[in-house]
């Protein structure tokens, strides 16, 4: 989990530095956005899965449930920021919920490919053992 805070936050960092360098007073916000819904989703997960579960047998509603916390985590936090810096008048609210609807797109096609990995992780249990897949597969990571 460490991990993946530290490479979202320096994934950014290096874009904003090499690629969008307008954008980096608003890189601990950017950071924030990932962050706060990352370490939410995972504590979340805590409860909801057993410890003793290996990544295939994850069940799909288990998988949805924190595939959907995280990105409306993310949706949350935008309108955070956005309320927080330009405050609560029309344009505003009318701005985040054109965010909000945009981002719908992602949040209904990416489970579909998220249970679709999962149906894929489960079937290569067929490998398990041997070099070809991750021992965190079919075991307790």
């Amino acid at each position: 989990m460490g991990q993946a805070a530290v490479g979202l936050a320096a994934g950014l960092l290096i874009q904003r530095l090499f690629f969008a360098p307008t954008d980096l007073p608003q890189y601990g916000m950017n950071v924030t956005t990932l962050q706060v819904p990352l370490f939410a989703t995972a504590a979340l997960a805590h409860k909801v899965i057993p410890a003793d579960v290996g990544y295939a047998d994850i069940r799909s509603a288990h998988t949805l449930e924190l595939y959907l916390a995280h990105q409306g985590g993310i949706v949350l936090w935008v309108g955070f920021w956005a309320l927080y810096s330009q405050g609560f008048d029309a344009d505003n609210l009318s701005s985040i919920g054109s965010f909000a609807a945009a981002y719908m797109t992602v949040v209904l096609l990416e489970p579909l490919i998220d249970l679709a990995i999962l149906a894929i992780a489960k079937t290569l249990r067929l490998l398990e053992g041997t070099s070809l897949v991750e021992r965190s597969l079919n075991n307790v990571a």
